[in-house]
């Protein structure tokens, strides 16, 4: 073979190899355009995205997906009009698993996906708190459905808001319920000995002395504990018309079973606790006649509310959650700050900052089961606490008052 005909030859290789490797580097670093805040363009719409945070594995998976269809129903609600105002809406699920150390490494994922504009989440305070120092560090704005810690509000975050009461709230409710509704003038309090339990039962104490009521026994009991005759024979004893417990239902289940069983036929009420339908399999027909507080209200006592039911199970066929309408109305206070932050920025992608400052700012959202106006600290000055009472022994507890925050 002719050598100059061999260099030639091997030189068109080179040159064809080199052709192919420049056009598959310059393919695989195409850059999809991207507006200065770094939301992802496509076909003239600007892609916003809203990210969940629940727990979508563990035991408390059930509501971490409620969470998560409430929220994404109301968003896919709403994205038609905002393709009308030239952005794309996308949702992105996070699971948060009720860990904090997981919820604050989704939090860092979030914050490096630029087009991600706020969360709605969490369901655990404890993963809710960390998981905000991230977000209040990228203008993220957050919208909770269900934390109820104070601390979520009172540290002055200004990416931070809620729709629900927070915990404080509890026991001055049940007490004023107690008063109030039924009556009540001498109430005995047992708790539980834990953080929960002591504040709960120290709240609800100091609200109901206020109101004129006599504390006629207090009383603790210890988790874990399954005979509480001595407890009972002084309730007995002090023959209140009310028994106030704070604490959890396993050992309230087996409190009120006790009770009944020695003849004690007043009302019980406890915090939310008690909501849950392991007390009904504990303490059986006995659980007829107690009261538990709770942040969630029923939808079907709005007109709202059942028609966000009927189309939740058409949609998902499945039943809705207590938080399912907490996710969908803290998608729509969230996609309202972000609409009036569009239209303020003449209908141009806002700051993510200018998304913050909108969404504290929302007065009288009226949602499918909320009212929301948020203060100062990003709490719902509307929020509001849901009265409960079991009238049969099967949990299907119905919802007798509410009181304001």
């Amino acid at each position: 073979m002719d050598f100059k005909k061999f260099i030639g030859a091997l030189l068109a290789c080179f040159l064809v190899v080199g052709t192919l490797f420049a056009c598959s580097s310059s393919t695989s670093s195409i850059i999809k355009p991207q507006t200065s805040d770094g939301a992802e363009t496509t076909d003239s719409k600007t892609t916003i995205k809203i990210a969940t945070q629940s727990p979508l594995s563990g035991g408390s998976a059930n509501i971490g997906e409620a969470i998560k269809l409430g929220a994404q129903m109301k968003l896919e609600e709403e994205q038609a009009k905002f393709e009308e105002l030239g952005f794309s809406l996308q949702l992105v699920p996070y699971d948060d698993q009720g860990d904090p150390k997981k919820g604050v490494s989704n939090a860092n994922l979030i914050s490096e996906d630029r087009s991600i504009y706020g969360v709605i989440g969490h369901y655990n305070s404890a993963v809710a708190i960390p998981a905000s120092e991230v977000y209040e560090k990228y203008n993220i704005v957050m919208v909770s459905p269900a934390n109820t810690a104070n601390e979520i509000t009172d540290r002055g975050l200004k990416t931070v808001n809620r729709i629900v009461a927070h915990e404080n709230f509890q026991g001055p409710a049940g007490a004023q319920f107690a008063v109030k509704e039924l009556g009540a003038k001498k109430i005995f309090v047992i708790h539980d000995k834990t953080s929960y339990g002591t504040g709960l039962s120290e709240a609800f104490i100091q609200a109901a002395k206020d109101l004129g009521a006599e504390i006629v026994g207090e009383d603790s009991i210890t988790v874990g504990d399954k005979d509480f005759n001595d407890v009972i024979s002084k309730v007995k004893s002090a023959a209140p018309d009310l028994v106030f417990f704070g604490g959890l239902y396993s050992e309230g289940g087996i409190l009120v079973k006790q009770a009944r069983e020695n003849g004690i036929d007043v009302p019980f009420m406890g915090g939310d606790g008690l909501n849950s339908s392991g007390l009904v399999d504990i303490a059986g027909e006995a659980v007829i006649n107690t009261y538990f507080t709770s942040i969630a209200g029923d939808s079907n006592a709005t007109e709202a509310g059942k028609k966000f039911a009927e189309e939740y199970k058409t949609k998902f066929d499945k039943e809705q959650n207590y938080f399912s309408i907490y996710g969908y109305d803290s998608m729509g206070v969230l996609l309202q700050g972000l609409e009036d932050a569009i239209k303020t920025n003449d209908g141009k992608l806002p700051s993510k900052a200018d998304v913050v400052t909108a969404v504290r700012g929302i007065k009288d959202y009226e949602g499918a089961l909320t009212t929301v106006t948020f203060d100062d600290n990003g709490d719902n000055i509307n929020a509001k606490v849901f009265i409960y009472r079991f009238d049969q022994a099967s949990y299907l507890p119905v919802q007798v008052g509410e009181v304001h925050q």
